[in-house]
C-alpha cells in the first residue's frame, strides 16, 4: 500500500474553509488504513511537508499525491506529470479535464454523475465526507426557533424571508465562524440553508453540503436548497423541506407549521453512509483497487480512445454520414 499524500495550498489563514476541513477529515481516516500526510504547496508551514521538497526524493512510485483544490488541479496534474495521482473531487464544473490515469474519487453522487460522464474511461469511486460523531441530538431544550448562516446564504433568506420571520418567532443569524458547530445546532429547531444563488454566481456546484447535514444529525428540521451534492441525501417532504419554494409566503407557512409541532428529527438511518465506519471500510476497497491500478498502469497496451473534444467531433461527422447513408443510398 503506498503512501498518501494530500495535497493543499495552506491549512490555516486565508485557506480556511469547509472544503479543508472535509480534506484534512479524509485525511485522518486514511490514517486508519495505509500510512498518510498532509502536504502544502502554496505556503510553507510548520511541521508540515512542502511539496517542491518532496519532490526531490526519488521514492516517485511508493506514493500517491491526492490533489482537490479545485483552481489548482491543472497546475498540479501537470506538475506532477509522471507521478502516482488521485483527483479528490469536491465540487463540480471546474471545466478541467483530467486524463484516465488519474483515478476520481468524488465525494457526492452527484459529482460522480459529472466525472462519469467527463472523463467515462477513468477509474471512479464514490466516497462520501464524513459526519463527527460530535454532531448528534443532545436531547436538550432548544431556544432558538430558526437557525440561519449568512455565509452562502441567498438574498432572498437573507433580505426577505429572515426579516419576515423575525416578525413572528425567534431567529438567530450567524454571520461569522462558530467553533461549536454542534452544540449551535442543538439549540436549534430548524435550520435554514439556501446555497443555490451562490453557487450559480460562481459556476461551479455544491460539492457535498455538510451543514445540512450535520443540523439532521442533531435533530433540526432543515429547510434547504436541493442544488448539487444537497441532491445525493436531501428528499424533500420526507427527512427536509425545499426553501425558497413558489413564494415567500408559502415558506413562511410551511416553517411555522414546523414550529407549531415541533419533534426532533431522527436521521440515524440516513446518517450510517455517513459515519467514519462505513467510510473506512469503502476507502480500504477503493485503495486496495487504486493500488493495483498503478501497480499495472505500466503493462496496459489496448488504452480507450479518451473523450476528447476532437473525437466528439469524429463520432458526430460519423452518424451524420451513416444517417445520410441510410437515408439515401442504403434503400
Amino acid at each position: 500500500m503506498r503512501k498518501l499524500y494530500f495535497l493543499v495550498p495552506g491549512t490555516d489563514g486565508k485557506f480556511a474553509c469547509g472544503g479543508l476541513w472535509a480534506e484534512l477529515k479524509a485525511l485522518e481516516l486514511a490514517k486508519q488504513v495505509c500510512s498518510a500526510d498532509v502536504v502544502t504547496y502554496r505556503q510553507r508551514e510548520p511541521d508540515k511537508l512542502f511539496l517542491d521538497d518532496l519532490l526531490q526524493t526519488k521514492n516517485q512510485d511508493e506514493q500517491i499525491f491526492v490533489i482537490s483544490w479545485g483552481f489548482d488541479v491543472p497546475k498540479l496534474s501537470a506538475k506532477l506529470t509522471g507521478c502516482n495521482l488521485v483527483y479528490h473531487a469536491h465540487t463540480a464544473g471546474y471545466g478541467f479535464s483530467l486524463p484516465a490515469s488519474i483515478p476520481i474519487i468524488t465525494v457526492s453522487r452527484n459529482s460522480m454523475g459529472y466525472w462519469g460522464q467527463k472523463s467515462p474511461n477513468s477509474l471512479i469511486y464514490y466516497l462520501p465526507n464524513q459526519i463527527s460523531d460530535e454532531f448528534h441530538n443532545y436531547h436538550q431544550e432548544r431556544d432558538i426557533d430558526v437557525l440561519v448562516l449568512a455565509r452562502k446564504s441567498s438574498e432572498y433568506l437573507i433580505k426577505q424571508l429572515v426579516p419576515d420571520l423575525q416578525q413572528r418567532c425567534n431567529v438567530f443569524v450567524v454571520n461569522s465562524y462558530i467553533d461549536d458547530m454542534p452544540g449551535l445546532f442543538n439549540r436549534a429547531k430548524i435550520y435554514l440553508y439556501d446555497s443555490a444563488e451562490y453557487w450559480a454566481q460562481r459556476g461551479v456546484s455544491e460539492g457535498f453540503g455538510l451543514q445540512p447535514l450535520e443540523a439532521l444529525a442533531c435533530g433540526c428540521h432543515v429547510f434547504s436548497s436541493v442544488n448539487g451534492g444537497l441532491s445525493d441525501y436531501l428528499d424533500p417532504g420526507f427527512n427536509c423541506y425545499k426553501i425558497a419554494a413558489y413564494s415567500q409566503e408559502f415558506d413562511i407557512q410551511r416553517i411555522l407549521k414546523v414550529l407549531a409541532n415541533w419533534q426532533p428529527f431522527l436521521p440515524e438511518t440516513l446518517l450510517s453512509e455517513y459515519r467514519a465506519p462505513n467510510i473506512i471500510a469503502k476507502l480500504q476497497f477503493i485503495l486496495d483497487e487504486i493500488n493495483v491500478f498503478f501497480d499495472s498502469q505500466n503493462n496496459q497496451v489496448h488504452l480507450i480512445n479518451e473523450l476528447t473534444q476532437m473525437r466528439l467531433a469524429q463520432l458526430k461527422f460519423k452518424s451524420i454520414v451513416s444517417k445520410i447513408n441510410k437515408k439515401y443510398f442504403l434503400k
